[in-house]
C-alpha cells in the first residue's frame, strides 16, 4: 500500500472500555494470520447487494464468498489460539448480549429462516471477536490491518471506474461512484474511503507514517468519496477528525498546525467555493427530498406508526434485511428497534456510553484520538445508515476502536528463578581468558 505504519505506539493509560488485561500472559508478537482473519472479516461484511457489476455475479455466489471467508476467519482464529486465550472485553461482551434479543426474535420466524442463518453468522462474527481479543493490546497492528484491507477495496474500485467509467457511475444511481467489479454502493465506497483517510491522517499527524506513505492512500481515497458524493461519510469524517484531532491539539504540535491550516482553508473554501459545495451536498435534488433525508423520513415514520406486540417491542421481529415494507430502513437505531427491540436499542447504547466513556478517560495518545474518530463517525453515520445490530463493517469499526483502548496485556513471567552463580575458581578464570 506504501504506507509505512511504524511499530511501538503510545502503549498503556487507564482501562479500556472494559478490556482488561486478562489471566493468560502476551503473546511475544500478533502472528500474520491474525491480519488474514482481520481481512476475511472485512470481507464477509462488503454484503452481496448493490450495483450491477461488469461481470454479472449471482447473488448467490457472492453470498457464498463472503460467508465462507466468514467461516473460514473462525477457523483461522481458532487454529491460531487453541487454548481459547481470550482477554475480557466489555464490548465483546456486549455483542454477546445483543444475541440474546436476536435469537428470542429469531426464533419465532417471522422473518423466515433466513433470521436464523444471520443469527448464526452473528454468532461466528462474535466468537471470532472474542478469539482475537487475545491481541488487542492498545497498539496499531488492527489500524494497519484495516487501512490496508480497505484500501484493495477501494483499488478494486478504482480499477472498475478505470475499466468501464459507465457501470461505475450509472444514471441508477445519479451518476454517483458504485462498484463495477464487486456489488459495492456509493455509500459503502464513501465509507471505506471516509475511515481510511480519517486514520491515515491521525498516523501521519503521530509520525507512525511518512508524507509521500499517506498521499498514496489520502489522495485516490479522496477523489473516490467526492465521486461518491455520500454527504454522511463526508460528515462523519469531517465531524470525526476534528474531534480526534482536538484531544491532540493540547500534547501535538503537528496537530495544532494541521487544524489551523484546516480552518484556514475551509474559510477559504467556504467563501470562494460555497455553491459548488452546496450544489455537491444537493445532488440535484429538491430541497423537500433533501429535508426529508431521500425520503428517509417516510419509511422511518410508517416503521415508528407500525403496531406492534409487547414481544415485539422488546426483543424485535427478528435479523432481517434492514428493510420495512420493502424500503431500507436506513437508521441503525430504528433497523436494532425492528429487528432486537428496545432490548437490542439499549444494549448498543451502551456499546457507545462505555466505548466513548472510557475514551474520553483516556490520556491524550494517537490510540485514543483514532478511537474517538471510530466512535464518533459511527455515531454519525447511523443516523442515515443501518448496521449496529448485526455483523457490520461499522461494528468492525467499533471492534477496532476497542483494540486501541485496551491496555498491554502483563508480560510473560519467568518460569523459573535463576539459580544463584557459584565463585567461579581461579584456573577457570584463567582459561577463560586464554
Amino acid at each position: 500500500m506504501g504506507v509505512d505504519l511504524r511499530r511501538g505506539g503510545l502503549p498503556g493509560g487507564a482501562d479500556m472500555a472494559g478490556t482488561q488485561a486478562g489471566a493468560e500472559p502476551h503473546p511475544a508478537g500478533t502472528p500474520r494470520i491474525v491480519g488474514i482473519v482481520w481481512g476475511l472479516l472485512i470481507l464477509n461484511t462488503l454484503g452481496s447487494a448493490g450495483a450491477k457489476t461488469i461481470v454479472p455475479l449471482p447473488r448467490s455466489l457472492i453470498q457464498l464468498v463472503t460467508m465462507g471467508a466468514l467461516v473460514a476467519a473462525f477457523t483461522l482464529a481458532l487454529a491460531v489460539n487453541l487454548r481459547l486465550r481470550i482477554r475480557a472485553s466489555s464490548f465483546v461482551l456486549l455483542l454477546t448480549l445483543l444475541l440474546v434479543p436476536s435469537l428470542i426474535s429469531s426464533l419465532q420466524l417471522e422473518s423466515g429462516l433466513g433470521a436464523l442463518f444471520r443469527c448464526t453468522r452473528l454468532a461466528l462474527f462474535i466468537g471470532t471477536l472474542w478469539l482475537l481479543s487475545r491481541w488487542w493490546d492498545g497498539g496499531l497492528t488492527f489500524v494497519r490491518h484495516h487501512i490496508r484491507m480497505y484500501f484493495a477495496v477501494l483499488g478494486s474500485v478504482a480499477a472498475g471506474l478505470v475499466i468501464s467509467p459507465g457501470a461505475a457511475m450509472p444514471e441508477l444511481y445519479g451518476g454517483r461512484l458504485v462498484g463495477a467489479l464487486w456489488p459495492l454502493t456509493p455509500p459503502q465506497i464513501g465509507q471505506y474511503a471516509a475511515v481510511i483517510i480519517g486514520l491515515t491522517v491521525l498516523l501521519l499527524l503521530g509520525r507512525r507514517t511518512d508524507r509521500a506513505g499517506a498521499a498514496v492512500v489520502i489522495v485516490p481515497s479522496l477523489v473516490l468519496l467526492a465521486l461518491t458524493h455520500t454527504r454522511t461519510a463526508t460528515l462523519g469524517l469531517l465531524i470525526g477528525l476534528t474531534l480526534a484531532i482536538g484531544s491532540l491539539i493540547l500534547t501535538s504540535a503537528a496537530a495544532r498546525r494541521f487544524f489551523t491550516w484546516t480552518v484556514v482553508c475551509a474559510a477559504v473554501a467556504a467563501v470562494g467555493f460555497g455553491s459548488m459545495v452546496q450544489a455537491w451536498f444537493l445532488r440535484g435534488q429538491s430541497q423537500e427530498n433533501f429535508t426529508s433525508l431521500t425520503g428517509r423520513a417516510k419509511v422511518w415514520d410508517a416503521l415508528l406508526a407500525a403496531p406492534r406486540t409487547t414481544s415485539e417491542q422488546l426483543f424485535g421481529a427478528g435479523l432481517g434485511d434492514k428493510s420495512f415494507g420493502g424500503l431500507p430502513i436506513d437508521n441503525s437505531w430504528l433497523a436494532v428497534y425492528q429487528e432486537q427491540g428496545l432490548t437490542g436499542v439499549t444494549l448498543v447504547v451502551a456499546i457507545f456510553v462505555v466505548l466513548a466513556g472510557v475514551a474520553l478517560l483516556r490520556p491524550p495518545s494517537l490510540q485514543r484520538a483514532c478511537a474517538l474518530f471510530l466512535i464518533s463517525y459511527c455515531a454519525i453515520a447511523s443516523y442515515t445508515e443501518a448496521g449496529l445490530g448485526d455483523a457490520s463493517p461499522y461494528l468492525l469499526h467499533l471492534a477496532l476502536a476497542a483494540s486501541l483502548l485496551a491496555t498491554p496485556a502483563a508480560a510473560t513471567p519467568p518460569s523459573a528463578p535463576e539459580a544463584p552463580r557459584r565463585p567461579v575458581p581461579r584456573w577457570a578464570r584463567r582459561s577463560e581468558v586464554i
